[in-house]
């Protein structure tokens, strides 16, 4: 039996690897190459790929995509069930342990900030959701909301998806509960650990290139037919799940059902909304994620980026000191 401990080189290289950035630009595809010349598996850190259903508007890996390579926490709700960071963080951390005994490499990829968060450092001390508050709140204009959080924390005001009167709710609740700004109860965020220390990447696109990557996303969604799995998701659980109804795509299509704007309406919104929202992504990570950013140009392949992140984590393996540590006696 070998009575030598694995090297550091050995443990640092399954330790995770972070894929992160605003929706569209290529994280997936990067993830999936990564996974295959490393030895490894994809946790998906993604709020809306959790649920069962949710499939053409997340742009869920495909049969053939967990197939090649296995995928974790996905499909792992029900419509009709609650999912949050708590649970997300509980989930990955099990997973992680599980893929690092099998001796594979996981692969954190998504754009979920907060759910990297948790799993990195927690959630922080924010009390618990308080049903009387949360009722009273739930019948208070969005705009009364934003004016209070205004001026009562700028720093989540800036930050916040305003469109998502679920967080904003959340936030308001939390400031009336305490006392104390939403911003200064969330846990150090973004902070990674030393292992960690270089294996965290960021991928950057050109705005034009983005933009175009995402008009061309939202079109081959509602060609592969999100109108219809909207419609029929609205009645098996869509409907009454706020957090999965505020899936960008699955909420303008269910206002187009409803009969408050056209089909072509609806598409260009999507197209808006879901650009407003890498916007918002790479605001957040670049602020708050302590990580490598990558440029990915457009005519960059596949290939290309993963190699220029394999050269990082070679180099970062190869930094490490070796043999025994100089005795201090």
């Amino acid at each position: 039996m070998d009575s030598h401990p694995p090297s550091p080189s050995t443990g640092l290289a399954l330790a995770p690897v972070l894929i992160l950035g605003p929706t569209a630009s290529g994280k997936s595809a990067v993830a999936l190459e990564l996974a295959e010349r490393l030895g490894g598996e994809i946790v998906s850190v993604d709020s809306m790929q959790v649920y069962r259903g949710l499939d053409i508007g997340t742009a869920k890996p495909s049969i053939a995509e967990q197939a090649r390579i296995r995928h974790h926490l996905v499909d792992v709700a029900e419509l009709k069930e609650s999912f949050d960071a708590a649970r997300f963080e509980i989930l990955a951390r099990a997973t992680v342990a599980a893929i690092q005994a099998r001796g594979q490499v996981p692969i954190l990829c998504g754009g979920t900030g907060l759910y990297f968060s948790a799993w990195l450092g927690g959630l922080g001390s924010a009390p618990p959701a308080d049903p009387t508050l949360r009722a009273e709140l739930a019948m208070t204009p969005l705009e009364g909301l934003l004016q209070e959080l205004a001026q009562r924390d700028p720093v989540t005001f800036g930050e916040i998806d305003r469109h998502n009167r679920r967080r904003v709710v959340r936030a308001v609740e939390v400031i009336r509960l305490t006392g104390q700004p939403f911003s200064s109860q969330r846990a150090h965020w973004g902070e990674i650990p030393a292992d960690l220390a270089g294996r965290c990447f960021g991928l950057l696109r050109d705005r034009r290139d983005l933009h175009e990557r995402i008009a061309r996303r939202v079109d081959e969604m509602f060609d592969r037919g999100l109108v219809e799995e909207t419609e029929r998701l609205l009645g098996t659980g869509l409907a009454t799940n706020p957090t999965a109804l505020q899936a960008i795509g699955y909420r303008q299509v269910a206002e187009h059902l409803g009969g408050l704007r056209g089909l072509r309406e609806t598409i260009e919104l999507v197209k808006v909304r879901t650009r407003q929202f890498a916007k918002r992504q790479l605001t957040w990570f670049r602020g708050q994620m302590d990580c490598e950013w990558i440029e990915v140009g457009g005519t960059m392949s596949t290939s290309g980026v993963t190699d220029t992140l394999i050269q990082h984590l070679a180099q970062k393996i190869r930094s490490l000191p070796t043999g025994p540590p100089a005795s201090t006696s």
